[in-house]
């Protein structure tokens, strides 16, 4: 990887920050090119059919018969960052799939759409009347749901953790 220079964590965050709503897949691989790592969309859309990296979400255009457009998550330009550095130490894709990587990118979208399912919830309650009492009883319960989601997701990612750590200290040595 002579000549290529990953992000920083510096840079990474910047990314995250200013595109927090997500990227088109020719942004991101934007973002790689002038830095010399070889990223096509091509691969790109093949880490996401391997599983690396998290699918898109379709989001309309403003204007008429403007049609829409996919976003990935932001944190895809992380995973790319990690897969690349990856690749680069010598791992070979099925290496990569059998990290922590590929782990971590189903149990982000399994949080993203726990997120979603309480937001809508969360809406629901608000649009709809129930009685006060009822109410709280409602906003009590989706509460003690989200944190149980979020302890669940916390536990299944430390569990996968440790799970692949000790295959990727094994890989490291090899």
């Amino acid at each position: 990887m002579e000549g290529t220079r990953l992000l920083d964590p510096e840079e990474l965050e910047r990314i995250e920050r200013d595109f927090a709503g997500g990227l088109p897949a020719r942004q991101i691989v934007e973002i790689f090119q002038p830095r010399g790592v070889q990223l096509s969309e091509a691969t790109f859309r093949k880490y996401v059919q391997v599983g690396l990296l998290p699918r898109s979400r379709r989001v309309g255009r403003k204007g008429k018969h403007q049609g829409s457009r996919g976003l990935y998550p932001v944190e895809s330009v992380r995973r790319i960052n990690a897969i690349k550095k990856m690749m680069a130490e010598g791992h070979t894709l099925e290496d990569i799939k059998r990290s922590f990587l590929f782990h971590k990118n189903h149990i982000d979208q399994l949080e993203r759409g726990l997120s979603e399912v309480f937001d809508g919830l969360q809406d629901q309650l608000r649009d709809r009347a129930f009685g006060s009492e009822y109410r709280h009883t409602l906003e009590e319960e989706l509460a003690t749901l989200k944190a149980r989601a979020r302890e669940l997701v916390r536990d299944v990612a430390r569990l996968g953790s440790a799970v692949t750590a000790h295959r990727d200290e094994k890989l490291r040595s090899q």
